[in-house]
């Protein structure tokens, strides 16, 4: 496993204001992996719902928690609704303190758990100004290394697809993780459709990576409402599988795309799910372009931590693929696989409506350099380390 110093840092830095942290993403990312370097498995403070004999003593939860000291580890939570309740009570306990100091708690809690809306739902209920999300996806570029740039973009940053022996292996990896996921996960979390159905809609999805999202297309194609297709469509998200970029919209006078474009989030399974069998397969396949877009798209949003982040697009064919807010500043991103990016006209537009402090192209190149006034072409690499 990679370290990963800066996410142990943001939990560390949010348990000093609130008095849980609730860690959220999908199953695999490696979110129990960062809580043990936290918190020793085999300590009493730690507690994993997926062991029978844990789930029997957390059926009596205030009695197992409310003696708790320090930082307390519950894993898989959503397995435990009821817990949600007596959370809330055990958070509100503080020790008095002297004016302008750091409350302490008896016990804080990191709660680590797979998307699921129930859990969202719950934490944002029961939970509401005590608790700190923290969402965690897998590897990033920086975490890996820009030296690694090629292996994350094939495999995606599941961990145990990016770190598995070979190509042939990780690909394994991310068949079953698939398959478990419809399967298993997605029934256990409430999801009635049909595993067929699921598989089929989300290799659909694949084909749609980093298109504006039409629910009529989608529903014509596979035989099935709008309103079903839309509710799959949630699910993913809710999962963290899937991020529906929404369109910015700015009062230009001119007419705008108003649907949301659709992500697959992790490179590896959209690889996967569009039957890619290698990086030479995937150099020739028409989505490689899009691919490297959602690549990038990912590592800029985590690595930014922007406030909000949009595309932009008009009918009349100006266009942003990311637009940024963050401390009261406007981020233009344009996603570009060539050797050599060039200024364009609908770069120009872009800074000029939408008032970008400025415009940055990210390709997969060596150099940096100028195209124009606020505008620079950035290699990946060059640019996830100066951000």
């Amino acid at each position: 496993m990679l370290p990963r110093p800066a996410l142990q840092d943001r939990i560390r830095w949010a348990l000093t204001r609130s008095p849980a942290v609730v860690l959220l993403g999908p199953r695999q990312v490696g979110k129990t992996t960062l809580a043990r370097t936290l918190v020793a498995p085999d300590s009493a403070n730690y507690f994993d719902l997926e062991d029978p004999a844990v789930e029997v003593l957390l059926s009596q939860p205030m009695t197992a928690l409310r003696d708790l000291r320090g930082l307390a580890v519950i894993d898989e939570v959503q397995r435990a609704p009821d817990l949600f309740k007596v959370l809330r009570v055990l958070l509100d306990r503080t020790q008095p303190q002297a004016a302008g100091t750091q409350q302490v708690f008896p016990a804080q809690f990191l709660l680590l758990g797979s998307a699921s809306p129930l859990l969202l739902r719950q934490a944002g209920e029961s939970l509401a100004g005590r608790v700190e999300i923290i969402e965690i996806g897998g590897f990033s570029l920086i975490e890996t290394g820009p030296e690694h740039q090629s292996d994350l973009w094939w495999r995606g940053g599941f961990p145990r697809s990016f770190l598995a022996a070979d190509d042939a292996a990780s690909r394994q990896w991310r068949r079953d993780f698939i398959r478990t996921l419809i399967e298993r996960d997605m029934p256990q979390l409430g999801v009635s459709v049909p595993a067929p159905a699921m598989q089929r809609f989300w290799a659909m999805l694949a084909h749609l990576h980093a298109q504006v999202w039409n629910a009529a297309d989608m529903a014509r194609a596979l035989g099935q409402s709008e309103r079903g297709v839309r509710h799959q469509l949630d699910v993913l998200t809710q999962m963290f599988m899937v991020r529906q970029l929404q369109p910015w919209f700015e009062n230009l006078g001119k007419r705008q795309v108003k649907s949301p474009k659709i992500y697959l989030r992790d490179s590896g399974l959209l690889h996967e799910l569009l039957a890619i069998a290698d990086p030479a397969q995937l150099s020739l396949h028409p989505k490689v372009g899009a691919s490297w877009e959602g690549l990038v798209i990912e590592q800029v949003i985590r690595c930014t931590q922007a406030d909000e982040a949009y595309f932009w697009a008009t009918h009349a064919g100006a266009e942003l693929d990311l637009l940024i807010f963050k401390d009261g500043r406007r981020l233009g991103i344009e996603i570009k696989r060539m050797d050599a990016p060039r200024l364009t006209r609908s770069m120009s537009t872009a800074v000029a409506d939408l008032g970008l402090d400025r415009l940055e192209v990210i390709y997969p190149g060596q150099r940096r350099y100028r195209l124009a006034e606020r505008i620079e072409a950035v290699p990946l690499a060059d640019w996830l380390i100066q951000t």
